[in-house]
């Protein structure tokens, strides 16, 4: 028998919602089960992989988590692996801080909207950010799930982590390239995995209250295969939520949802000019309007299936 432990996460927290609720859900090594309503992932901790089992028995807002593992988990292990879903999670975030968004924007305070999934570490964000930049949702779920089988650790349930800095900075970039399917990112890929190695990218300064979010923004934009999209989009995984993630799917959203009309640039400066009163919060009024039309498509997000929803959106990100 596998370890188990009990999370209690904030007083509104609810697992469906707060974990269906961005794209990296469906990338592995995520597997969100929809009969159950619990999340698969596999973990690489101290003494090898391992494999939780996430679920919410009580089924309502601020009720215990419940994380069973594939197998028996040291002390070390079970306060790592709670560090890592808790950052996965945002169990960080407390239901004061999304009280503090739904006054920005009162349009999702019933819904009960705020946090957005994300990884367990911010490596694995970088590399999910890079994978899905100029390319289409369904060949970003095959590389990540490419990376996790011939990069990752195997878990004794059988599911692969994903890959650690260290694995992929001595990976050969022939390897992401043909075996991975990660095209022309393979030397980015390698070279933000050596960077992380060698501690030329500070999580603690970035998620430093002290640090601004021009500076964040500004020291990403820095970073191998990281233009502004990209960004913009790394910031948000910080939780910094004052900066956009535009491109093609903003675009549009701006023209389909929002009725916008003219060029490109036009249509980019009305997106920017909708957002600027959300302020702090913009890239979350941003992000679960789209998330609402993608719903619109494909159907409440914790009854997606990660197979069928990857052929629904062919041209989308999420």
């Amino acid at each position: 028998m596998g370890t188990s432990i009990t999370i209690r996460p904030p007083e509104d927290y609810l697992l469906p919602r707060d974990t269906c609720s961005y794209g990296y859900f469906v990338l592995w090594p995520n597997r969100w089960l929809v009969p159950e309503q619990a999340l698969l992932r596999a973990l690489s901790l101290a003494e090898g992989a391992a494999t939780a089992r996430i679920s919410q028995p009580g089924a309502s807002p601020g009720s215990p988590l419940r994380v069973r593992f594939d197998r028996s988990l040291s002390r070390i292990e079970q306060g790592e692996a709670r560090a890592l879903i808790a950052r996965m999670l945002r169990l960080d975030e407390d239901a004061m801080h999304i009280k503090g968004f739904h006054w920005v924007d009162r349009r999702w305070r019933k819904s009960g909207r705020g946090r957005l999934f994300r990884s367990p570490t911010l490596f694995e964000d970088v590399i999910k950010t890079v994978t899905s930049c100029n390319v289409a949702w369904p060949s970003t779920v095959k590389m990540n799930e490419r990376l996790c089988a011939v990069c990752g650790r195997r878990a004794p349930s059988g599911m692969h982590t994903f890959p650690t800095p260290e694995r992929l900075a001595r990976t050969r970039a022939g390897t992401l390239r043909g075996r991975c399917r990660v095209g022309y990112r393979d030397q980015r890929i390698i070279d933000l995995a050596r960077m992380f190695t060698r501690g030329e990218i500070d999580e603690a300064w970035l998620t430093d209250p002290a640090t601004s979010d021009d500076d964040a923004f500004a020291f990403l934009k820095t970073l191998p295969g990281i233009g502004p999209y990209a960004a913009g989009n790394i910031m948000q995984l910080l939780g910094r939520y004052s900066y956009l993630a535009l491109d093609t799917e903003s675009l549009r959203h701006g023209r389909t949802v929002l009725g916008y009309e003219g060029t490109d640039a036009h249509v980019l400066k009305k997106l920017r000019e909708h957002y600027e009163p959300f302020g702090a919060h913009k890239f979350r009024s941003y992000w679960f309007e789209l998330w609402a039309w993608y719903e619109t498509k494909a159907g409440a997000s914790p009854e997606w299936d990660r197979d069928k929803v990857a052929a629904s959106f062919t041209a989308s990100k999420f």
